[in-house]
């Protein structure tokens, strides 16, 4: 008579073996049986699918957010927390949150964290908060006749020997204009080690041209700007960049709520 798995090993070591498996492996091993799902469901799995630096991570966020996710969440809920809901950091311009098929970390600058040109003369651009948005304010575009987006982050902050993809998210006021005249060009490149590659889009592209952009779950639309492959995290910077500046178009319209960097195939 064979012996199911689950009378041989205690569910602490059925825990420890699935804890060497990824995340999209573990939930589906709680279709298995009973004792699986139970197994599934310990600190002990979730807890190595966390970064060895989230803890430091989460404290970057405000100091009652912090403690609520660090001493009242399990390992198991803060990994979905993260997953689901991601937490802001750095004075709300940056969300920090995880991948839930691999736990590899994903990253969104907010528009307050990005470069962008003029965004600080009143007649061209301004600040307003908008319910759909995770950040307190996003930047609208009133007008301007040349475009520059850009954003940087650090490598060491991200998981290393992964692809990531940037987009720039993003969505249109009820009155725009300019974006279905001039396509804009985008990039992605690691500042120590390579050129990166550059696209031409148009972001509100007439219908007989092709559709780069696409909607989101959150009520908001991205556009790839690029991918780059993050190998130890010691390349420095990723620098994303959104640039339009044929200076022959007005351009209005465009509401900015961040740049997305996430896994490739996340």
């Amino acid at each position: 008579m064979k012996s199911d798995i689950t009378s041989v090993l205690p569910e602490e070591c059925i825990s420890y073996i699935l804890s060497f498996t990824s995340p999209t492996d573990v939930c589906r091993s709680k279709l298995v049986s009973p004792v699986f799902r139970s197994a599934a469901n310990s600190d002990t799995i979730w807890g190595k699918f966390l970064p060895s630096d989230c803890y430091e991570i989460i404290s970057n966020a405000s100091s009652s957010l912090s403690k609520r996710l660090t001493a009242s969440m399990s390992k198991t809920q803060l990994y979905f927390h993260l997953c689901n809901r991601g937490v802001l950091i750095n004075n709300g311009t940056m969300s920090f949150g995880l991948d839930k098929a691999t736990g590899k970390k994903c990253y969104m600058m907010g528009a307050r964290r990005l470069s962008i040109a003029e965004v600080n003369t009143p007649t061209k651009w301004r600040w307003k908060c908008l319910p759909q948005s995770r950040f307190s304010e996003v930047a609208e575009l009133k007008q301007v006749w040349s475009l520059d987006v850009k954003g940087v982050i650090e490598t060491k902050i991200l998981s290393p020997k992964t692809a990531y993809v940037a987009y720039l998210v993003y969505k249109f006021a009820t009155s725009r204009s300019g974006f279905d005249k001039k396509p804009v060009d985008l990039h992605v490149k690691l500042e120590e080690s390579d050129a990166g590659r550059t696209f031409r889009v148009f972001l509100d592209p007439s219908s007989n041209i092709p559709q780069f952009s696409r909607e989101r779950g959150d009520g908001w639309m991205e556009v790839k700007l690029g991918e780059f492959f993050n190998e130890h995290g010691d390349d420095g910077k990723a620098v994303c960049r959104l640039r339009e500046v044929d200076n022959s178009t007005a351009k209005k319209g465009l509401i900015i709520e961040g740049i997305d960097i996430r896994p490739k195939d996340s």
